[in-house]
């Protein structure tokens, strides 16, 4: 009894060991078909993601060209960067030059205005003067009004002398009213009288009522009203008698017409 115990575990024992090591071949075993099977799974599970060869070669192409594509687009940057900068530069200097243009063609144009203009004022100051010089010798033609007669004698010659040159017109019989004013205001008596002439032939052609001489705007009642006003505002506007400067004055547009027509008609009277 004592020797077969032995050889029972010595059984047990042998059948364990190669049981292990059929265990440890099948684990082998299947770790190689593992292995063999991804290998050969490897591009199958590449198309599945529609990467192939090519694709994966291609890639490689474009990161080796990826450098020499930088550097070209760097240089096209720096030369458009250039041409750039030079048209720039080109654009300010043509401003500059079409500024410069304007500016030259301006100031000519300011010189020769204002050379134009310098020869109209000496051309108007030399009509002027001939004017002046022969209204001066027009006025040497007119003779003086005696003063020293008194106011009586005074008023009664120039009455008649009036009334002489108002006949026939709407101031026909007002030779006192313009005597008696021109005495009052120290006004030379031919002046106001005509005035009416130059102004609306002798009060045929009034703008407003009774005022025969175009005074503004003014109107009155009678021609006793308007006379004695007008001999007043010649005394406190003008002066004395007629001269040049005083027919520039009372008619800008046309003085040197209302001078001459204004002295013929009182050397008239």
């Amino acid at each position: 009894m004592v020797a077969k115990r032995p050889t029972k575990r010595n059984t047990s024992l042998a059948a364990k060991a190669i049981a292990v090591g059929c265990a440890s071949c099948l684990v082998a075993g299947c770790i190689g078909i593992g292995i063999a099977s991804a290998g050969v799974a490897a591009p199958s599970d590449v198309d599945s993601f529609g990467i192939d060869a090519a694709s994966v070669s291609e890639g490689a192409d474009v990161f080796e060209q990826e450098p020499s594509d930088g550097a070209s687009r760097a240089a096209s940057t720096l030369t458009s960067v250039a041409v750039r900068d030079i048209s720039q530069g080109i654009a300010a200097i043509e401003a500059e030059e079409e500024a410069a243009r304007i500016a030259a063609e301006e100031a000519a144009r300011a010189e020769e205005e204002a050379r134009i203009a310098a020869a109209e004022a000496a051309k108007a100051e030399q009509q002027a003067q001939a004017a002046r010089e022969a209204a001066a010798d027009a006025l040497a033609g007119l003779p003086d009004v005696d003063w020293s007669v008194g106011e009586d004698e005074f008023v009664s010659t120039w009455t008649a002398r009036i009334d002489a040159y108002l006949a026939g017109s709407p101031l026909a019989g007002q030779g006192r009213t313009f005597a008696e004013a021109a005495w009052n205001n120290g006004v030379d008596p031919r002046w106001s009288p005509a005035i009416s002439n130059t102004e609306s032939s002798k009060g045929a052609h009034c703008f407003a009522p009774y005022n025969a001489w175009g005074w503004g705007d003014s109107s009155w009642s009678s021609w006793e009203e308007a006379i004695n006003a007008h001999v007043a505002g010649l005394a406190a506007n003008y002066g004395y008698s007629i001269t040049y400067a005083f027919a520039v004055k009372y008619c800008p547009p046309n003085a040197d017409h209302w001078f001459n027509a204004t002295l013929s008609q009182m050397k008239l009277i």
